[in-house]
């Protein structure tokens, strides 16, 4: 059996930029989405929504 997947929303705090991605929880308790970076560099004021699919 797999994993559920995630829909989950992130919103940059600085410049506003919305990224819709799909993840599976980890064993640490976030989510792995591959999501690094904001275009505009910002990687620590994130806003994130999680949703189950």
């Amino acid at each position: 059996m797999s994993k559920a997947r995630y829909k989950i929303t992130i919103r940059c705090g600085s410049c506003g930029e919305k990224y819709i991605l799909r993840g599976r929880q980890n064993q640490e308790g976030g989510y792995d989405t591959g999501f690094k970076k904001c275009v505009c560099g910002n990687e620590k004021k994130l806003n994130v929504d999680v949703v189950p699919e």
